[in-house]
């Protein structure tokens, strides 16, 4: 089968978009380069970008340019079409897939959006642009508003017509049903194709209601409104639209979850009673209010506003008049747009969950690729994280981007979350986020195991000097609190450092958790995704001088390290001499090292002392090094020192654009990770799951 896959639906509003996001999640899990084409697409407004294509080359950064990702708009189409010039037309389809094939590994190819008034016609379109891009077929039918016959009926329509067309179809994905669990089954054993290469594979998708319900940032985008007031919530999802004009002690009986507020914009009364029942647990949280006739609130109320600190509730508004807003709001529906992360996490998580994505995988991707690109090393982590779930405890849980990432690990299940911290604070936090967050949450001191970890604590620390009184202050730090979680057995992992210090994060672990047997330190790599492979840099962050023995400890580990996130360890430890071409006592340190790791572990492969050039370059290794079976080939790089470790990696992430993961912390006997005070959420995320994978590990 070819590289190719055309992804076309059977009519309009079948939530192909969330399909086309999930499969290019699929492909980038196997396949090193991917583009994205779109034959055609429909005109974008005012000038901008096609909405799926902006999607897809902003979430997954794909390096396709913009304008080689489509060939033509509809209405060039047309006309070609209709001025009889229809090879034309394909021509330059063909040309540009041509351009994508010739560069990447595989192209996803997305049919069109069925926005015209003849869905025949783009059916037809689309089937004839898959044949002559000799491409198979995903198909997505609309499920949605129908009965489990009907969508039997007219699906099977459309395999047959594409069958007639001498088209492969590689699955049918029946989105948005609203169907029994019988019927599903009904659905899949009674749809069928009689020529296709394989037989037919079908899934029935239930309606997810987040990814159809819009938010106010795209009632923003839909209205072109202005926001006067709470741009932090824009992010809140509408549920109904409540148009408000009656007095306010009526009006608020109306009051729904996640309702938008339309109302005149003279209306203080009812604009003050809105945002008032958003700070009432009497009423439910209303996702925001649209201020309409161009009127903006009084300078007295505006000086209220102002001052009302904190507030989640999104206040826009527009110039047009009830009447005419409603109406053009009536036509908007949810889009997953590329800023919105939950919804697209839980898109690609109801896929994951409703789709075998093996066996379609199987059927889609030719070969695999024996290239490891950075979005291929994120992906298969999160993936093997899920495969066993593991606990993480996050003691830093009143900080905002702990609490998103844990949103988008909890939608994807990579692990079972622990937060600690003022259960009320982070409640209030979840809240104000507007964040569906089912974890566990734990304050420290209102545990019932706080008595025990004291205890434990002062039992450790007791020849120390440590009192109970210490012992018990100790607990009610957050950190120290997860860190015995996780040494008690309560926890797997722990992730921390978003807002305490690498120090803080690491000083319980080495009070109480300790190395594991054989070892002295604690050490750390950086996990370094270059555009086609990872690789392990250690030490990094955590020993600024360290000895010889240290040397090859931090070897060892990052070996370790290395196996547990599938990466074959062939060890370069580094120096600016390569074998024998050098001396002083620098290089001796790493020529004793060498010798020790050789000693501890006679099966890894290992060479040092060696300069950068020669362990990663096969050319330069064939000339300084020839006949190693690590030169111009290693995969785990050993810096000889902090200095050299920590600048060494931050040019290659900038030089090599790649993406530097960690710092990982090894050496302990229970997995306890650090984050940067500057962390992302993505960085959150995978921090998350590489201490999973390290527990799992752990536990084998």
């Amino acid at each position: 089968m070819a590289n190719v896959l055309y992804i076309s639906a059977s009519e309009s509003k079948s939530g192909k978009s969330a399909i086309v996001l999930s499969v290019m999640q699929m492909l980038l899990q196997n396949v090193g380069k991917v583009a994205f084409f779109r034959p055609i697409i429909n005109t974008p407004p005012n000038k901008g970008k096609d909405h799926d294509i902006d999607l897809l080359l902003q979430h997954f950064e794909l390096d396709t340019p913009y304008k080689q990702s489509y060939a033509l708009t509809f209405d060039e189409a047309r006309s070609f079409i209709n001025n009889g010039q229809e090879a034309n037309m394909f021509d330059i389809i063909l040309r540009k897939f041509k351009d994508l094939e010739n560069e990447y590994d595989f192209v996803l190819c997305e049919g069109t959006d069925y926005a015209g008034k003849d869905a025949a016609f783009e059916f037809d379109l689309n089937a004839t642009i898959a044949a002559n891009l000799n491409a198979p077929i995903l198909l997505v039918a609309n499920g949605a508003g129908k009965s489990a016959q009907e969508i039997i009926s007219s699906t099977q329509i459309t395999i047959d017509s594409l069958v007639d067309k001498d088209l492969d179809i590689v699955a049918c994905l029946i989105n948005r049903a609203d169907v029994s669990e019988k019927e599903e089954a009904e659905i899949v054993r009674s749809l069928h194709c009689t020529h296709c290469t394989n037989s037919l594979i079908s899934y029935v998708i239930p309606e997810e209601p987040i990814l159809g319900k819009p938010t106010v940032s795209d009632v923003k985008k839909w209205l072109g409104a202005k926001i006067l007031y709470g741009a932090s919530g824009m992010d809140n999802l509408i549920d109904d639209y409540l148009i408000a004009a009656m007095q306010v002690e009526n009006f608020l009986n109306y009051i729904a979850q996640g309702s938008f507020i339309i109302t005149p914009g003279d209306r203080s009364d009812l604009l003050l009673a809105a945002l008032s029942s958003r700070f009432s647990n009497s009423y439910p949280d209303i996702a925001g209010i649209l201020l309409t006739g161009g009127f903006e609130p009084a300078p007295s109320v505006k000086r209220l506003l102002e001052g009302w600190a904190g507030s989640v509730v999104p206040v826009l508004a527009v110039k047009d008049h009830t009447f005419k807003t409603i109406q053009i709001i009536s036509s908007l529906y949810g889009k997953i747009e590329a800023y919105d992360t939950r919804k697209i996490h839980t898109a690609l998580a109801h896929f994951e969950a409703c789709v075998d994505v093996k066996e379609i995988s199987k059927r889609v991707v030719n070969s695999h690729s024996t290239k490891i690109t950075p979005k291929m090393f994120e992906f298969n982590l999160l993936e093997k994280a899920k495969s066993n779930k593991m606990r993480i405890v996050l003691p830093e849980g009143e900080e905002d981007r702990i609490l998103h990432a844990a949103d988008v690990l909890t939608r994807r299940g990579v692990a079972d979350l622990i937060i600690l911290g003022n259960a009320d604070r982070i409640g209030a936090k979840i809240r104000d986020l507007n964040l569906d967050l089912d974890v566990l949450i734990i304050q420290p001191e209102l545990s019932p195991k706080f008595d025990e970890y004291v205890t434990a604590y002062y039992e450790a620390r007791k020849h120390k000097g440590i009192s109970m009184e210490q012992a018990h202050d100790a607990m009610l730090d957050a950190t120290y609190f997860g860190t015995m979680m996780v040494q008690q057995g309560d926890a797997d992992g722990m992730v921390s450092g978003a807002i305490n210090t690498t120090a803080h994060t690491i000083r319980p672990a080495l009070e109480f958790v300790k190395t594991k047997p054989g070892f002295s330190i604690v050490s750390s790599v950086f996990l370094m995704c270059l555009k086609d492979r990872v690789l392990v840099f250690g030490d990094c962050a955590v020993n600024p001088n360290p000895s010889a023995t240290q040397l090859a400890e931090i070897a060892l580990n990052s070996a370790e390290t290395a196996k547990i996130f599938g990466i074959e360890p062939k060890i370069a430890l580094l120096s600016y001499s390569t074998g024998d071409s050098g001396k002083g006592a620098d290089v001796e340190k790493v020529i004793e090292a060498t010798k020790i790791v050789k000693e501890r572990a006679p099966e890894l492969l290992v060479e040092g002392p060696i300069q950068y050039d020669a362990a990663i370059d096969p050319d330069v290794a064939k000339t300084k090094l020839p006949g190693s079976k690590v030169a111009g080939q290693a995969t785990v790089f050993i810096f000889p020192d902090l200095n050299t470790g920590n600048n060494t990696y931050k040019a290659v992430q900038r030089a090599a654009d790649a993406i530097a993961i960690g710092p990982v912390l090894q050496g302990l006997r229970k997995p306890v990770n650090d984050l940067s005070r500057g962390c992302t959420v993505a960085d959150i995320i995978n921090t998350v799951a590489i201490t999973a994978v390290q527990a799992q590990a752990e536990k084998k």
